[in-house]
């Protein structure tokens, strides 16, 4: 089969393992651990990637309508993603991804 017939797939190789920082609210999701490794092209597939191995996170971090919530946000590295691709910003093998929930007040 074809590489190119699949969307995907790339043929650089296997996709990239991000380490992924865990808010203390979600870490029962993740036993406890404070950072976890995931996989994907890009953030959604990260996220993707995060619920194979802890089910229930994506539903803390998406909405019904698969866009993140409007009280939490990611970094890529250094960047909030809400000002770049969104979930279809690529990662880089080695990147750290932080989900950060939003701290309201007055």
């Amino acid at each position: 089969m074809n590489d190119a017939t699949d969307p995907g797939s790339s043929s650089a190789g296997p996709a990239p393992t991000v380490q992924v920082r865990i808010p203390t609210i979600l870490r029962a999701y993740t036993g406890g651990a404070t950072v976890v490794s995931a996989s994907g092209a890009t953030i959604g597939d990260v996220i993707g990637s995060l619920e194979a191995a802890h089910p229930g996170i994506r539903a803390r971090v998406l909405d019904e309508q698969g866009s993140v919530r409007r009280f939490v946000n990611l970094y890529l590295d250094d960047d909030d993603i809400r000002f770049g691709l969104g979930l279809q910003t690529p990662v880089t093998t080695g990147a750290t991804v932080s989900i950060i929930p939003a701290v309201a007040g007055g």
